[in-house]
């Protein structure tokens, strides 16, 4: 994990210890959750990470361009559910499967766990799914931009659960073809929220891209709102809330 990576981690999870949830890590070789709940569900949560994971890793063995491509690759209809749903959700962003796998695991894993927890905020690498019976806020980290930190995005419990989902051309260690600070998704499915914020992030190399590449953002069917930040310039769409 680069120096940048694990900072960002260290920042979304000094955010996510809301004092009224329980935090807890999960740590599955390269999985690496922080996951919010009402109690302390890790050993639970540990087994149900297991499980996707090897069907990621199954798949990726049968399958290798499951992780080596760049673009969507053709659905496969006796794959997993979380396979068919990462295909699926990069199919309409146009990326490559594994773009979504962030997002995929914390929807996945967060959706099971509901039936132990009426309440749970998973972050997985500033990925977020989220199921939340108050209003959250969630700050974006740009990285050195001046904007990082500095703006929220308000969270309605109504609207949950949901994915928050960013991408960065300047943080971490992920692919990205783009030079944003950050592009955030939101969507009820935030395994789309996750390939799409690859796939917008791609778009932006300037400051003119910020807007064609939010409003095609917004084109994807279930994609609610978006935001980017780019240095100083800062573009929304859609049903999103900012603080």
């Amino acid at each position: 994990m680069t120096k940048s990576k694990e900072y960002q981690k260290r920042f979304y999870r000094k955010l996510a210890k809301d004092s009224d949830l329980v935090g807890q890590e999960v740590v599955v070789r390269e999985t690496d959750l922080f996951i919010s709940a009402e109690k302390n569900i890790k050993a639970i949560a540990k087994e149900i990470v297991k499980k996707y994971r090897a069907q990621i890793e199954d798949y990726i063995r049968k399958r290798p361009e499951f992780m080596a491509s760049l673009e969507p690759i053709s659905q496969d209809p006796a794959a997993a559910d979380i396979i068919k749903e990462m295909i699926r959700t990069t199919a309409l962003a146009g990326v490559g499967p594994m773009a979504s796998v962030a997002g995929a695991v914390g929807e996945f894993v967060g959706n099971e766990l509901l039936a132990y927890s009426g309440q749970i905020i998973i972050e997985n690498g500033g990925d977020i799914f989220i199921k939340s019976n108050t209003v959250r806020t969630i700050a974006i980290y740009a990285g050195d931009s001046p904007l990082s930190s500095k703006i929220f995005i308000k969270i309605k419990p109504e609207d949950t659960p949901m994915g928050v989902c960013t991408s960065s051309g300047t943080v971490g260690h992920s692919l990205s073809y783009g030079k944003a600070d950050a592009c955030v998704i939101i969507a009820k499915s935030a395994t789309l929220a996750d390939a799409v914020a690859t796939a917008t992030c791609n778009r932006i190399k300037a400051k003119k891209d910020i807007a064609p590449s939010l409003e095609f953002a917004l084109s994807i069917e279930g994609v609610k709102g978006a935001v980017a930040i780019f240095g100083k310039d800062l573009g929304s769409i859609g049903d999103i809330e900012l603080a």
